[in-house]
């Protein structure tokens, strides 16, 4: 006899090209939270949402973080959109979390398609900004909502959500309202589950416990009042540029060892379980080569890249401002150069000591060159990462659904990236957070020619609807 759960995966299949069609509706929206001109659209998309959802049933609350300054433009920032969608004191509560915004694109900047026009391509993808970051995602939960409603299915939680139009642009003003909520809105909740990474590989599905956390800097030197230059005053004068070139090559050494002392002290200690975590993932050099279109992989085996994106922290340094970078040639001196560069941080790694440690070090660094420039470093961000166990009776129940939807046992991964929301879910409504990705390694999210692939989309509808009836009958407190 057919359960609920087999009965909805037939509905799914039945209705793909609706559901297609439903993804190019909000994709031909470019809703760009950068972009200052496209703010309107961004606002147009969370409305669409909440649009949506009431004519479903739900019960919606439009939250206006405030106001933005964007590039000297003072802009309404776009509304965070709650919802619940069932309250029945007998079902759990499930909290799930996305983003409507999407990262600037333009044809010329490489596309071979209109970035905000859907295309369904003969190999099976789904092309078009935001199909996978995240508006395919976000419409998961929708679809998987309005197919059980249409079915006359019984739905088996009580779905809160809260989607966010900012997330492209640093989540601005989210945090505060979340922490204001957590004991209105979000009171109840059973459990978070958050569908915004990828899989590890492209062909198996997988269960995301973990991500970096990242601490941002700015290295500023500044020498002279004004530009100077190069023939007249070349070698009479401490340059900026020079100084600062030379503090960032003592940040990191070419196989991307941190070279700031102390910095690995507190980065947790590896465990036999997490030793055996790696084995028969879904991982090659071969496939990440290709990613990369040329072999530039710093060390030897799978295993070894995997935990130094993972489980080690990483420095990377990103770009210089006040320096000439236009084509020609300029023979300048500059006045003020401002490096910028990032860690990605780990367990058990506190944002202040890392701050400290990196601070102490370049004042050491600069202090050798004797240099009468002024330095100055300015941390610009601190996020923490995030652990979870998966052992979690909420991660279980993700599982089991997975194999359900897709017949394999789901890898275990953590990220290199970072979602700051899942920290701030977690430490405020004080229940587990479970990232349950539907895209596939390469989608190409942030890219040009961002795609989903349409067994990705179509399976990851079916995969969110198993993933709340497995909740629904898993004992959260084992």
């Amino acid at each position: 006899m057919a359960t609920a759960v087999d009965k909805y995966f037939e509905l799914v299949d039945q209705h793909q090209k609706e559901f297609i069609e439903t993804l190019r509706e909000v994709v031909a929206i470019p809703s760009v939270s950068s972009d200052a001109s496209r703010r309107g659209e961004v606002v147009r998309m969370g409305e669409w949402l909440q649009a949506r959802w009431e004519a479903l049933g739900a019960t919606c609350k439009r939250v206006d973080p405030g106001k933005q300054d964007l590039h000297g433009v003072e802009l309404d920032l776009p509304p965070v959109i709650l919802g619940q969608y069932g309250n029945d004191a007998n079902k759990k509560t499930v909290l799930v979390y996305g983003h409507y915004d999407v990262q600037p694109a333009l044809l010329e900047d490489g596309w071979d398609t209109d970035p905000f026009t859907l295309v369904e391509t003969a190999d099976g993808r789904l092309v078009g900004r935001g199909s996978t970051d995240d508006k395919g995602p976000v419409l998961g939960w929708l679809l998987c909502a309005e197919t059980h409603k249409q079915a006359g299915l019984e739905f088996p939680v009580n779905l809160k959500f809260c989607f966010e139009g900012m997330e492209e642009s640093g989540s601005e003003g989210l945090d505060d309202i979340i922490v204001a909520e957590a004991d209105k809105w979000f009171k109840g909740t059973d459990v978070v589950c958050i569908s915004d990474n990828y899989w590890l590989g492209t062909s198996k599905p997988c269960l995301t416990h973990g991500l970096r956390g990242v601490s941002y800097f700015h290295l500023q030197v500044e020498g002279p009042g004004a530009d100077l230059h190069s023939g007249v005053f070349g070698g009479t004068v401490h340059e900026p540029m020079v100084d600062l070139v030379h503090l960032l090559s003592t940040l990191v050494d070419p196989n991307g060892r941190i070279k700031v002392p102390g910095i690995y002290d507190q980065v947790m200690a590896e465990t036999e379980e997490e030793e055996r975590s790696y084995e028969g993932l879904e991982f090659s050099h071969k496939a990440l080569s290709g990613d990369l279109k040329r072999d530039v992989i710093i060390h030897s085996d799978e295993r070894t890249t995997l935990k130094h994106r993972w489980r080690f922290p990483t420095l990377s340094i990103h770009g210089v401002e006040g320096a000439f970078y236009a084509p020609g040639d300029k023979t300048v001196i500059p006045a003020r150069v401002r490096g910028k560069f990032s860690l990605r941080t780990v367990p058990n790694m506190e944002p202040a000591r890392v701050a400290e440690l990196v601070t102490n070090y370049l004042n050491a660094e600069f202090a050798k060159l004797g240099s009468k420039n002024v330095m100055k470093v300015i941390e610009t961000h601190g996020g923490r990462w995030w652990y979870s166990s998966p052992n979690h009776p909420n991660f279980v129940a993700a599982a089991r659904a997975t194999e359900r939807v897709y017949g394999v046992t789901p890898d275990l991964t953590r990220e290199g990236g970072s979602i700051p929301v899942t920290l701030t879910f977690e430490e405020n409504l004080r229940v587990n957070v479970l990232l349950l990705p539907m895209g596939a390694a390469d989608d190409g999210a942030h890219s040009i020619n961002e795609k989903i692939d349409k067994r990705n989309y179509i399976q990851g509808i079916k995969l969110l609807g198993a993933y709340l009836h497995e909740i629904a009958v898993t004992d959260l407190t084992a």
